[in-house]
């Protein structure tokens, strides 16, 4: 693969406040923070069961999403150059020069400080070390990592899943069995999607210098392989709640069915690897997190 060629820094804007503030906003990915704030309330609601109180949930989600945000926000900073180089985002913040790298960086840096800050002075120290944790393996180990090996992907499911975690040492202090099944489950989801992501965006990673596809699987066979196993180690630790007593005979069934539903759609994908048959992968594995932890909040077993 040639090296990608450097299009220089970018020259920074002066945008007026609204459209800096704007900018920032942007540089938090709303929609990844979100996500780990919704995931982090239903592991904290489940590690409560009937103890679950407004308060403590609520400052707990906004102290993950605060860190993770700020993760989020340090990320793009490290990637700024390469991404400048993807047709997918060339336009964010820091490579279009409507914001600076070092006030990216510091706004990253205080919003990953005020997070964990919150959280330990809110719900424990145990929640903020785990988030800080989280951060740390985002920003520190799964970055570097995209533009060396594949294996990325597996390391970048790790912060996704410490929501899990965080949620359920808030609401009991501690750590058990069943957070980490929480964990494996916040884990093994996000593989087919970022897997199929992969080979949907393949041209545009190389161009960039990422390894998030491997270069050796030029028909997607690896990838589809491994949507398919990991598809597999879901539905059989997906179903592992149940008979934990986190919850109920209708999460069972829904998880199981939503499980095979989409290991149909990954095999159908390893089968023949296209962009139509990757896409649908995708979108499935969007459809399918938030139905499941829909059923876990349904179907939660409460008097722990």
């Amino acid at each position: 693969m040639n090296a990608p060629t450097d299009p220089g820094p970018p020259q920074t804007e002066r945008l007026p406040l609204g459209a800096r503030l704007a900018a920032l906003y942007e540089l938090t990915k709303p929609g990844i923070t979100g996500y780990v704030m919704i995931t982090t309330g239903v592991a904290y609601h489940l590690g409560a069961g009937q103890a679950s109180d407004f308060g403590p949930v609520l400052n707990t989600i906004l102290g993950t999403g605060v860190a993770t945000a700020g993760a989020l926000a340090l990320n793009q900073w490290a990637e700024r150059d390469r991404d400048a180089r993807m047709k997918r985002t060339k336009d964010r913040p820091l490579p279009s020069g409507r914001l600076g790298a070092g006030e990216a960086l510091a706004f990253g840096f205080a919003l990953v400080a005020a997070g964990v800050a919150y959280l330990a002075w809110s719900v424990g120290w145990l929640p903020a070390a785990l988030t800080f944790a989280s951060a740390a393996a985002y920003v520190l180990a799964y970055t570097p990592l995209k533009t060396r090996t594949y294996f990325a992907t597996l390391v970048g499911a790790v912060p996704g899943a410490f929501p899990a975690l965080i949620g359920w040492s808030a609401a009991t202090g501690g750590l058990a069995l069943e957070a980490w099944v929480l964990f494996a489950i916040y884990f093994l989801w996000q593989l087919p999607h970022v897997l199929a992501l992969a080979w949907l965006l393949r041209d545009d990673y190389q161009r960039a210098g990422f390894f998030m596809a491997p270069p050796t699987d030029p028909d997607g066979g690896r990838i589809g392989r491994h949507m398919v196993y990991h598809t597999i180690s879901l539905i059989l630790v997906s179903a592992a709640p149940t008979p934990l007593g986190l919850t109920g005979n209708v999460y069972l069934v829904g998880a199981l069915l939503l499980g095979l539903a989409m290991l149909a759609v990954c095999v159908h994908a390893a089968r023949h690897m296209s962009q139509k048959n990757a896409r649908r992968v995708f979108l499935w594995s969007l459809l399918y997190q938030p139905l499941l932890l829909g059923l876990m909040l349904i179907d939660a077993a409460g008097g722990r």
